[in-house]
Order: C-alpha cells, then structure tokens, then sequence
C-alpha cells in the first residue's frame, strides 16, 4: 500500500539545491494544509516555504525572507482549523503567522534558535495569544499577548510534553501524570485532570477544544476546567485533524494513519504512514513527522525532517 503515496517534493528539492546544497538534514520537514481551501504548504528544511493551490502538482515559493528555518514537530506549521490562518513555531530560522491564507505575514520576534511547537488561541480573529515550546534550552517556555512580537519567559518545563492555550492567561500542559492549568499566565499550575495528551498542542475547532491522549480523544468547552473522553481508545501521536465536521477525524502514529466518522467511537486504518527514506527517526510522537487533511480532496500529506513530502489520494 506504501506505492498509494506520490513523492511530491522532489521537483521543489532538485531545482532548490541547484543553485546551493540543501543544509542539514536536507529534503523537507513540515506539510500543513489550509483545511478552507485546501492551500497545501511544504518546508523545504532550512530555506523556505512553499505553496501549492493543486494539491502538490507545482509549487510557488512564497513569505521569502520571513519564514525559514524548519519544522521539527507536528504543528511546528500551526493551522486555524477554521481555516485561512497559519503560525509557523521554525527551528534555526524565522516564524510567523499569516492571517489571510499566505497573502501577507506578521513575523515573530526571535528567540535564538527558536521552536519546537506552539499553541495559538485561534478564538481571537487576530490570534494574539500563543504558548510556545523554545528548542533544546532545558524545557523553557514562553507565552506571547501580540501575535508573537514579543516573548514573555514563564519558567522551564522539562516534564511539558504537550501545549494549549485558551487566552493570554488559561494554559494548559500535558505532563506524564495528567494535565495541569495555569489561570495567571504560567505563573502557577494545577493539576485538573488525570487524561495523559500525547497530541503536541491541544486544537480549537467549533466551539471546543480537542486532545489526543492515551486514553482517546479527550474534549474541553469551559476554558480546560473539565475534559471529557469523547473517543474509544486509539494508538495515535499526530492529530486530530477534522473533516467536514467534528465527527470526521484523522490521527496518526508512527506506522499508519487512522479515521474516525463517528467522532471517536471506532477507527479505521486508511493509510500506512508515508514510506519514507531516509531522514530523522522519530522516537516520541509527534516527533519529526507532520501530517496534513484535505478534506475537501479527500488526500493525506506526509513529510519527515530530511526526507521527502507524500501525497496519498484517499478514496471518494
């Protein structure tokens, strides 16, 4: 089934390293989809960002000296699932966030090497509050109130394994024994809940926010007070990613993808994870692999730090 995947990205790669070799680890590392228009973005690792309108036939480059870099987790490329908005968390280069579908961007002030991931408050039309995860520094966090223009330290967090926000001052983390909520922008936490998030940040869509954790995909509507368990247990660590609506739902884990119409209540293998060649091993999920939905195509995206991008057409 792994011959269903399309590589994608090698025509970007080779007319990219024409002029200049690809810097470590080379290829791509980062697929996001615009889930409104099924704009496809693609990172090649360390020199930009590319957009394609036909689902990975041709490729443009756009945000040229504003976002580079690359993406080291999933939802290092951040999506609105409402659609339109994107906020690029990049490693070793430049991020930022486009509010109107990549036409214009808004750059994020630099934090050295910069991200591994980070949450944004999609609620708010001009997505000021974001919860951010600062590479290789010990577990230092920050929270920005104005799109990223400006970084506020909140403390080093090596036992944060997952992130969400809510507003300026509602956090939320996942730790190894649970969930824990801060109310005073980090200054102190609490623990709220004995769900354990293995999804790398916690996704707003619809009027709720969603986690995919150990247990199922777990839900919140109060501000991350109460979480419920609105799915069966799945073996996922990517995702969720939603559909034509809350009941249509794609995660992944390290091996294949998986699908929900039932909002949780059964899953379905789809797909085997991209097969991709060479590049980074992913211990830990949500660990250099990034997956993205079209929905309205009904087509899967797959790309791994160092190796290829992958298209896999699901059936209509």
């Amino acid at each position: 089934m792994g011959a269903d995947w399309v590589n994608i990205s090698d025509p970007v790669v080779a007319e990219v390293s024409k002029s200049a070799p690809i810097p470590w680890p080379g290829n791509t590392s980062g697929v996001a989809v615009d889930r409104a228009t099924g704009t496809l973005y693609l990172v090649v690792d360390n020199v930009g960002l590319w957009q394609s309108t036909d689902h990975g036939q041709s490729f443009q480059r756009i945000a040229e000296g504003q976002i580079g870099g690359r993406s080291e987790f999933g939802y290092s490329l951040n999506c609105d699932p409402a659609g339109k908005r994107m906020a690029c968390f990049q490693l070793d280069g430049k991020g930022g966030m486009t509010l109107d579908g990549g036409h214009s961007w808004q750059p994020f002030a630099p934090m050295g090497r910069n991200w591994d991931y980070g949450a944004v408050d999609w609620k708010d039309p001009k997505a000021q509050a974001m919860f951010a995860s600062r590479h290789e520094t010990g577990g230092e966090m920050y929270i920005s109130s104005d799109a990223g223009a400006s970084w506020h330290f909140i403390g080093k967090h090596p036992e944060f394994t997952s992130l969400g926000i809510f507003d300026a001052n509602t956090l939320v983390a996942g730790i190894d024994s649970g969930i824990v909520r801060s109310t005073d922008a980090g200054q102190t936490w609490t623990t709220n809940s004995a769900f354990h998030p293995v999804g790398r940040i916690a996704v707003y869509f619809k009027g709720r926010t969603y986690w995919l954790a150990r247990e199922g995909l777990i839900t919140n509507r109060d501000k991350g007070k109460t979480w419920k368990l609105i799915s069966s247990p799945v073996d996922a660590g990517w995702g969720p990613l939603f559909g034509k609506d809350t009941r249509h739902i794609i995660v992944a884990n390290f091996k294949d993808i998986l699908q929900s119409n039932n909002g949780g209540k059964t899953w379905t293998r789809i797909a085997p994870m991209a097969p991709f060649a060479g590049g980074l091993v992913p211990n830990l999920p949500g660990e250099y692999i990034s997956i993205a939905w079209d929905p309205r195509a009904n087509i899967l995206y797959a790309s791994l730090m160092g190796s290829a991008a992958y298209r896999f057409q699901l059936g209509h």
